[in-house]
């Protein structure tokens, strides 16, 4: 997926300028820079960028020049990549599940910190350098976020006290790092990790070096842009209330971080009684409309790129492949004027919907632009 070097001022102007029959992401540089400003300033510890949300050479390069230092790595792709884009960054590999390959490519590419979260997937790591950082993946049943993370990966509190005396038997220096879901609304879910992270390392008669607090802060998907400043003081507040010793902290935020770097543009291909069909779909820029409640960060803009306003009616949403499933899960709220060869605007695209997409039926968002005006 090629990025469009040249600049145009808004989306619609570059819309009415082109009138593609494909869809386009829009790249909005300067949006991104400002969201990791925010981290940077805001959240009391290390900001670390957990690249499989959107892996597009501009984004670690961007964040790199924002002042991000640390990228959270799942693969050695990924560590290839940062490796390209951001020279010196460290990288933290906290997939913790991995090959003997992937072990041997994280050592290679000088992997500074890793997670685990079962005592076979620590014995692998017994070949890594003395003194290097290994986190402890701990999982707790806390609702609040819109899917869990602890299905797949993650130890019981009971597992992580193994664990942590093992990292610390083996001359490694313990960590712990926990996920709490994604997009959580609530500041509660990373209260309640820290407050058991913390009981933990006392049962485990360890001293933390670093807890990482994960991913999960909300992006803006409705009216109401998530008070980050909110989550970042009760992770701050509640870490000191809950160590005697407060570690260090991290975060790796993905969704976060790079929703707003992108904008999914998509034509209108037939209107017909309640359902549209546009020209991306499941299959393409809203895969993760499946899997998480959508937003309504959507507007519509005449071919001439004119917004187009009036009443609105919901509608069933498809799109362009032959599978009956390329549909949106619920219905749009749409101007009941809209016509073919119109388009429509999703903002806030920019976390995974790039890295999700397919080729499937020969359909799929292939082209970038970069938005000159960010605002």
């Amino acid at each position: 997926m090629r990025l469009d070097p040249t600049l145009s001022p808004t989306p619609e102007a570059w819309l009415a300028a082109n009138a593609p029959d494909e869809p386009v992401f829009f790249f909005h540089r300067a949006r991104l820079m400002e969201v990791a400003r925010e981290f940077l300033e805001g959240f009391p510890g290390l900001v670390t960028y957990a690249v499989k949300a959107n892996p597009a050479p501009e984004m670690i390069s961007a964040l790199h020049a924002a002042g991000v230092t640390a990228f959270d790595v799942a693969s050695p792709a990924e560590m290839t990549l940062v490796r390209a884009e951001a020279p010196g960054a460290a990288l933290h590999y906290h997939n913790p599940v991995r090959s003997a390959a992937e072990v041997a490519a994280g050592r290679e590419a000088g992997c500074l910190s890793w997670s685990v979260d079962r005592m076979a997937e620590l014995e692998k790591l017994a070949g890594l350098q003395e003194g290097t950082e290994i986190a402890v993946r701990l999982k707790l049943p806390v609702a609040g976020a819109a899917y869990d993370f602890g299905a797949k990966f993650g130890a019981t509190p009971e597992q992580a006290v193994a664990l942590l005396r093992r990292v610390a038997a083996m001359g490694f220096v313990p960590s712990i790092t926990f996920h709490p879901g994604t997009q959580c609304a609530s500041p509660e879910p990373w209260a309640r990790y820290i407050v058991e992270a913390a009981a933990v390392a006392r049962s485990a008669g360890v001293m933390l070096h670093r807890l990482n607090v994960g991913g999960g802060f909300p992006a803006h998907r409705d009216a109401g842009r998530p008070n980050l400043q909110a989550i970042f003081d009760i992770i701050r507040d509640t870490t000191f209330g809950a160590f005697d010793i407060p570690p260090q902290l991290v975060c790796e935020p993905g969704r976060a971080l790079a929703a707003e770097a992108l904008t999914l543009a998509v034509r209108v291909k037939g209107v017909h009684d309640e359902a549209v069909f546009l020209n991306d779909g499941v299959y393409g820029g809203l895969a993760e409309w499946r899997d998480i409640a959508p937003m309504d960060r959507v507007r519509a803009v005449r071919r001439c790129g004119t917004e187009l306003g009036g009443p609105k009616i919901r509608r069933v949403v498809f799109g362009p492949t032959c599978d009956s499933i390329d549909r949106l899960p619920e219905t749009l709220p749409l101007p009941g004027a809209l016509a073919e060869g119109d388009f429509l605007l999703f903002e806030g695209m920019g976390a995974y919907s790039r890295a999700l997409v397919t080729g499937f039926n020969g359909y799929g968002v292939r082209r970038v632009v970069e938005i000159e005006n960010q605002d």
